[in-house]
C-alpha cells in the first residue's frame, strides 16, 4: 500500500481569504491522491510553530509573509507553493489575486454608479494593497475621473499605533469631496472606513459609498451598512496550490512561476447601493434596467419607464456611464451568467432561464462573443483567469 504523502498548511484560519483557500485544498485531496495532512490554528504573520523546525514532510502550502516563515520553510528542504503575496522566496511557485483585476472590478462598479471621484485606502503592509494603489492610480487616470489616495503606515513600522492611523483615516474622508466612492484595499479596512463615516456622520453610500476586497461575508453583514466587496477566487486558489504541490512532489520541476487568478465578481450590498447621476430620467433607467436586466428586458421596456425618445436615452446615457442601455443590459446579464456559472452547478438551460435569455443556445452565443469562450469552458477553467509568469503585474 502506497505510503500517504505527509503535507503541511501554513494557513492562518483568521479571515476569510484564508479559510477559502484551505477549503480549495481540501477539494483537491479529495478528488486526488489522498495526503497525511498537517494543520494548525495560527494568526496572520505569526512565527513559525515550534513543530516545524524538526518536522520530515514531503510537501508545504503556505501563507510566507514574514522573513522568519521563510527561512523556516526553506530549511526543511522539501516542495513548497507560496499562496502569498509577500514573495519572500523568489524560486517557489506561488498562486495568489489578479490585483489589476480586482480594482478594475471595483473601479468599473463604483463608475457604473456614476461617481466621477473615486478615492483608495491601502495599507503599506501588504504587497497587494500596494500593488492595488498603483493598479487605482492607473486605471483611475485611464478612465478620466478624478482619485485621491491615503496610506496607512504598516503595523511594523516604528511608532505604529491603531489611534494614530484612525485619526489619520478620519482626517482624510473628512476632507474628500462628496458625492465619492471609496475602495478600501480589504474588506477590515472598509468596515473601519464605515465606522468613521457613521462616527462623523457621512452618509453612506449617498455621499460617500465603499467597497471592499475579499466578501467576508461575517465582517460584510457586521457592517454598518453591509458591505459591498470584491469576491476573490479563494476555492480556486487553493486548489490550484495543492495542484503545483502535487506536480513538484512528483518530480516535475516548476520554479518561480506566478499563477494569478481573476475576481469573480462583486457582492453588492448597501454600501454601493446609489446612482451618482444628475440626470434623473438616465438615474431611472438605469435603476429599472439594474432590477430587472435578468428579466429579458430590452431598450423599449427601458423607454416605458423614461420620457425620452431613443435617440436621446442612449445620448444621455452613454454621457452618463459610457454605455448603450442595450450594452449596459447585456454587461449585467452576461456578469450574472459568469456568476451562476463559477458558483452553481445549474444547467445552461436553467442560467439561461436565470438570466433572461430564451434559450440556451442564445446565451452561447451571446456569451462567447462577449467572453471570447463558450460557457462549458469558462466554467471549468474558472473563467480561464490564470495568468502565469515570473512576477507580478
Amino acid at each position: 500500500m502506497k505510503k500517504r504523502r505527509r503535507v503541511a498548511l501554513l494557513i492562518e484560519t483568521s479571515n476569510a481569504y484564508a479559510r477559502g483557500v484551505t477549503r480549495g485544498i481540501v477539494e483537491f485531496v479529495r478528488h486526488h491522491e489522498p495526503w497525511s495532512i498537517v494543520v494548525q490554528e495560527q494568526g496572520r504573520g505569526a512565527d513559525p510553530p515550534q513543530w516545524l523546525r524538526g518536522w520530515k514532510g514531503d510537501g508545504i502550502i503556505a501563507r510566507i509573509e514574514t522573513p522568519e516563515i521563510a527561512r523556516a520553510i526553506t530549511r526543511v528542504g522539501c516542495p513548497v507553493v507560496d499562496v502569498s503575496a509577500g514573495r519572500y522566496l523568489k524560486n517557489v511557485p506561488w498562486v495568489e489575486t489578479d490585483d489589476r483585476s480586482v480594482v478594475e472590478l471595483a473601479v468599473e462598479h463604483l463608475l457604473d454608479r456614476g461617481f466621477q471621484s473615486l478615492a483608495f485606502c491601502g495599507d503599506a503592509g501588504f504587497n497587494w494593497s500596494v500593488w492595488r494603489q498603483t493598479y487605482f492610480t492607473e486605471i483611475v487616470r485611464q478612465r478620466g475621473a478624478r482619485s485621491f489616495v491615503h496610506e496607512t503606515a504598516a503595523r511594523s513600522s516604528p511608532g505604529y499605533s491603531w489611534p494614530r492611523v484612525r485619526a489619520g483615516l478620519k482626517r482624510w474622508l473628512k476632507r474628500l469631496p462628496p458625492p465619492i466612492g471609496v475602495i478600501a484595499c480589504y474588506d477590515i479596512r472598509a468596515q473601519q472606513l464605515l465606522d468613521i463615516c457613521r462616527e462623523q456622520d457621512i452618509g453612506v453610500p449617498e455621499e460617500m459609498a465603499v467597497i471592499g476586497v475579499d466578501n467576508d461575508e461575517l465582517l460584510c453583514e457586521l457592517a454598518e451598512p453591509p458591505l459591498t466587496s470584491v469576491i476573490c477566487n479563494t476555492h480556486r486558489t487553493g486548489y490550484l496550490a495543492a495542484s503545483l504541490l502535487q506536480r513538484q512532489m512528483d518530480g516535475e520541476e516548476i520554479g518561480g512561476q506566478a499563477t494569478l487568478l481573476k475576481p469573480i465578481g462583486v457582492a453588492t450590498r448597501q454600501s454601493t447601493e446609489t446612482l451618482a447621476i444628475e440626470d434623473p430620467d438616465i438615474a431611472a433607467a438605469l435603476r429599472f434596467i439594474r432590477e430587472h436586466a435578468w428579466q429579458g428586458i430590452n431598450v423599449a421596456d427601458v423607454l416605458r419607464v423614461v420620457p425620452l425618445t431613443r435617440r436621446v436615452l442612449e445620448k444621455r446615457f452613454r454621457r452618463s456611464i459610457g454605455r448603450t442601455p442595450h450594452e449596459e443590459i447585456n454587461r449585467l446579464r452576461i456578469g450574472r451568467v459568469k456568476q451562476l456559472l463559477l458558483e452553481t452547478d445549474l444547467t445552461l438551460s436553467e442560467i439561461a432561464a436565470r438570466t433572461g435569455y430564451q434559450h440556451d443556445e442564445y446565451l452561447s452565443v451571446a456569451f462567447r462573443k462577449a467572453v471570447g469562450c463558450p460557457p462549458g469552458r469558462f466554467r471549468r477553467t474558472s473563467g480561464a483567469a490564470e495568468k502565469s509568469s515570473s512576477g507580478r503585474g
